[in-house]
């Protein structure tokens, strides 16, 4: 293993990526800054302000809140991302799914409601201004 590989990594950990292999089990909640490239066991949930990857190996048991999230693996959970949300072909979730953007390949599995919501602004609308204006005519 080529250590100067790693430490040029690690000097900017802005840019950094974070990786839990297939060996990897957790039980509570899972929370990083950034990015995340996860593809062990979770039974808890995962928060982040971040991007998260999930790989082929990764069972979640609970609920994921991120930035983002791509699914080549299992979720049996709730997913709710600020932004984008992939479910590759080998992916499974059996869930809700909140997202702005909405990504489903051909042979991925998912059982659950959708709510789609393409802008930020949408969801924080008033609707008790157009109430008001039409009780004062």
């Amino acid at each position: 293993m080529n250590l100067n590989n790693i430490t040029s990594l690690v000097s900017d950990p802005a840019s950094s990526k974070n990786i839990l292999s297939s060996d990897v089990e957790l039980t509570g909640t899972l929370k990083f800054a950034s990015d995340l490239i996860f593809d062990g066991k979770l039974d808890g949930e995962i928060i982040s302000e971040g991007t998260l990857t999930l790989g082929k190996n990764a069972v979640v048991k609970g609920e994921i809140r991120t930035k983002s999230v791509t699914i080549h693996g299992s979720v049996n959970g709730n997913v709710t991302v600020q932004e984008r949300c992939e479910l590759k072909s080998n992916a499974e979730l059996l869930g809700d799914l909140k997202a702005m953007r909405i990504i489903i390949e051909e042979g991925a599995t998912f059982i659950g409601h959708s709510e789609v919501t393409p802008s930020k602004t949408a969801s924080f609308q008033p609707r008790s201004s157009s109430l008001t204006s039409e009780n004062a005519a």
